[in-house]
């Protein structure tokens, strides 16, 4: 008996960890605002040149702002009007962002004057900016006067979010595996919360990234570890619905997130609001217990105990557990000690069949990150409405991650589940690069990121099954390693969109469409035990290889001693027979 058998006693998944799991999942809402308000934080502002000379006409504008928005559009492209100047570009009325006309404007603005007809000369805007409030009151791009030479800072500031994310992998797995499971969680959570509180009083853009880039440490912390924590709760049959959990809640705190910024619209604010929903998190510090299995994994044998009694008493099982409970965890941890190796992401590479497989799977967490990403921080092009079209692009997130279970476990099964959502996530990018209707755009860009929402759960899954025993959570690390460089990536690929028009998107659909097909070069894992060790991956590829060989030469002699008269019915009885029982073999072809 081991743990996992204990787990099926006393309920794998009970009414105890149910709990568990919905109070440690709350921490994905506020985690999920943190990550996700970047789409808000950093939308750009429609903004031109300010002229000192009429700073009380701009404010009287602004004061119309909240009262009547339609005059308030009214005043301020009157200001524009007059004192910038402007282009036709695509049939449309362009105005400048980086200059002005460069005469002397009469003290206070007035109807029908007209800078261009007094010089045809410009200057660089060198008295700061006016910027369109109609949408935001206030982003990092106002705050900051990232414009111009700076309009691709907030970007940026993104991309170094993500490195944050890369850095925070790898701290907060090897934190947990030192002091727990428990303890990392809610030193996550501070940290989240005090940098994010800091940030919004940022007084520069620099000082805003780094405490950026602390939160993006901190995010993924938080992220991580209630996924472990949720799948360590359960027993195995259990994991994959447990893992879903995480990702539907991040989800519904994306959702959220829109709401706040609707109303508040001020990104210092909007942070503020942010942090401060982490802090019921710390509530979770009396109730949430440690991981049973890395206590056991520590030899810390009478706290698993228990744990477990509290679990088993939580489901009405506690006469399902063994007494001699210590003893069973005590020789598990010693057979697991005795046969345990310290694995290295070189093992991964080592043999050619797993080498290819790891390629493979690395080709798709880096696709389904740098798409998701993609997508999912550049509403606002998406959409004529950033708020609702963020709001849309969350909720698809819902159903995309509810459709993965039977989705896998159904005739498709993995592979051909990966291949199908990737080519018309794929697809979609593409198509959108070429619409011009809002609607149309916002469409079928939501159904290309219903795809990969999908795709991006299922490689989670997938990928475990993959790899062997032995090497899956050092394979694991690396796939998501991997995929923290597509999400680098993804402010940056929005930036290429803006200097060639939606050239990120064609992109994305080139890479979703060229790994769909590759996926399909993957093994498929369903209803198929799980493999243990590298050398069992190739030695059962050398034994179907040798198998097939060894069939064609049976046919070949049985053809040899009939002649021309070699009935075929006798050679495919050959091969049924010596195939039977290989029919589960995953086989990839060398």
């Amino acid at each position: 008996m081991n743990f996992d058998a204990i787990l099926g006693l006393i309920g794998e998944m009970g009414p105890y960890q149910i709990k568990l799991m919905f109070l440690v999942c709350l921490s994905a809402l506020p985690e999920a605002m943190h990550s996700m308000i970047a789409v808000f934080m950093t939308a750009d502002m429609d903004h031109w040149c300010e002229v000192e000379e009429w700073s009380q006409s701009v404010d009287d504008c602004y004061v119309l702002r909240d009262v009547n928005t339609d005059q308030y559009l009214e005043c301020m492209y009157q200001y524009r009007n007059s004192s910038i100047p402007r282009s036709i570009e695509d049939g449309e009325v362009v105005y400048s962002r980086c200059s002005k006309y460069d005469t002397d404007y009469p003290s206070q603005w007035y109807d029908g004057y007209y800078a261009y007809n007094y010089t045809n000369s410009t200057t660089e805007c060198d008295q700061g900016w006016v910027y369109d409030q109609s949408q935001y009151k206030s982003t990092i791009v106002n705050s900051f006067d990232l414009t111009c030479e700076k309009q691709y800072l907030p970007d940026t500031s993104q991309s170094l979010f993500y490195v944050g994310y890369l850095l925070g992998s790898f701290l907060s797995g090897s934190l947990a595996d030192i002091i727990g499971r428990y303890k990392t969680f809610f030193i996550a959570i501070l940290v989240d919360f005090t940098a994010g509180f800091i940030q919004s009083f940022a007084p520069s853009f620099w000082f805003f990234c780094l405490f950026r880039f602390l939160v993006g440490v901190s995010n993924i912390s938080i992220y991580l570890m209630s996924y472990v924590i949720v799948t360590e709760l359960v027993g195995p049959s259990r994991r994959v619905i447990a893992g879903i959990a995480p990702p539907l809640a991040f989800s519904v705190g994306s959702m959220i997130l829109a709401g706040f910024a609707l109303g508040i619209r001020d990104w210092r604010n909007l942070q503020r609001l942010s942090s401060l929903c982490l802090l019921p998190c710390l509530l979770l510090i009396p109730i949430l217990p440690e991981s049973a299995r890395w206590l056991m994994a520590r030899n810390r044998f009478e706290e698993t105990e228990k744990i477990l009694q509290k679990t088993a008493k939580g489901n009405n099982s506690l006469d399902k557990l063994p007494e001699n409970l210590i003893e069973i965890l005590e020789k598990e941890q010693e057979a697991t000690r005795s046969q345990q190796n310290t694995p290295t992401i070189i093992d991964l590479f080592r043999v050619r069949t797993l080498r290819r497989r790891t390629l493979l799977l690395y080709a798709l967490w880096f696709t389904n990150s740098l798409i998701y990403f993609g997508l999912s921080l550049n509403t606002a092009d998406l959409g004529s409405n950033d708020y609702v079209t963020f709001f849309i692009s969350a909720a698809v997130e819902f159903p995309a991650n509810l459709i993965v279970i039977p989705l896998i476990e159904s005739f498709l099964g993995r592979r051909f589940s990966e291949f199908i959502l990737l080519a018309v996530g794929g697809t979609c990018c593409l198509i959108t690069s070429f619409l011009d209707n809002e609607t149309a755009i916002t469409a079928v860009a939501m159904t290309g990121k219903f795809c990969i929402t999908a795709s991006f759960t299922i490689a989670y899954i997938y990928s475990s099954e993959v790899f062997p025993t032995t090497v899956r959570s050092i394979g694991m690390g690396s796939c998501s390693t991997i995929a923290r460089i597509g999400s680098i990536l993804a402010p940056l690929m929005i930036i290429l969109g803006d200097v060639f028009d939606d050239l990120h998107l064609i992109i994305f659909a080139i890479l979703a469409l060229l790994v769909s097909f590759l996926v399909l070069l993957l093994p498929e894992t369903r209803g198929k035990p799980l493999q243990n060790t590298i050398e069992q991956i190739d030695n059962r590829i050398d034994m179907k290889e040798k198998n097939v060989e060894s069939t064609v030469q049976e046919v070949k002699d049985v053809s040899g001693e009939k002649g021309s008269q070699t009935d075929e019915t006798d050679g495919k009885e050959v091969i049924d027979k010596k195939m039977d029982g290989y029919d589960n073999i995953s086989y990839l072809p060398e």
